[in-house]
């Protein structure tokens, strides 16, 4: 296993971060050091605990790995799986293909809003980086839409058409933890707002979603994803 900075390390570093020989200036830049490690920390193990949950692990298994109770570990990292996003840190793009994917689910005459509909919320917005890293490897929304229709037929209507809210829809268990997963790939990335790339990155985390499925059906696996992502954010940085 690679070593973390030793302790030394770490101070030295907070001490050449923070620019002073003021113990008070140190103290400050040392809080938000450790803030800052422990933020990312915290994502990072919940990353691969995510990663766990998608491929079928129980909060058992999890919970002996971690050395904690089912219960301590359920109540850690549970929530984003069952909380409802925030979308405070949304850019404009991201909100958007939030929004259209209810649509997209009122359209299809369904009551949710699951994964199959974000994919296809990507294409509402035809610029974003998701949306053209989608389109470079040849999935068009026509293909996407044919491999929804397989996998979540669209329903029947029997009365009047269906209409979701599309500030606050119905969202599944699996959509609502790509939402809250989209801000763990944003600060993994080192970014303070969600685009639609993080979106992108976030439908990985559960391998048993349909948007997933699709995507490596596709031939567009992770590691693909984010070596475009990464690419496309350094042409812009440029």
């Amino acid at each position: 296993m690679t070593p973390g900075p030793d302790l030394q390390q770490l101070i030295t570093t907070i001490k050449a971060d923070a620019g002073s020989e003021d113990e008070l200036a140190q103290l400050a830049t040392a809080a938000a050091t450790i803030t800052e490690l422990t933020s990312t920390s915290d994502a990072a193990l919940g990353f691969f605990v995510d990663r766990a949950r998608g491929a079928g692990k129980s909060w058992v298994e999890i919970s002996a790995v971690l050395g904690v109770s089912k219960q301590a570990a359920h109540k850690r990292f549970a929530d984003s799986w069952t909380a409802r996003p925030a979308f405070e840190r949304y850019t404009q793009r991201a909100r958007s293909v939030v929004q259209a994917a209810a649509g997209v689910a009122a359209e299809r005459n369904h009551d949710f809003v699951g994964t199959e509909h974000l994919l296809l919320g990507m294409y509402k917005q035809p610029d974003s980086i998701a949306t053209k890293i989608l389109i470079d490897h040849g999935i068009t929304e026509d293909s996407v839409r044919t491999a929804v229709e397989a996998l979540s037929p669209t329903r029947e209507r029997t009365g009047e058409p269906l209409s979701l809210d599309a500030e606050n829809p119905p969202y599944t268990r699996r959509a609502a933890h790509v939402l809250q997963g989209a801000a763990g790939e944003a600060l993994t990335l080192g970014h303070n707002y969600v685009g639609t790339e993080h979106l992108l990155l976030a439908f990985y985390r559960d391998q048993a979603g349909i948007a997933t499925k699709i995507l490596l059906e596709r031939g567009l696996d992770e590691a693909a994803a984010w070596a475009d992502i990464r690419a496309a954010l350094e042409g812009f940085t440029k």
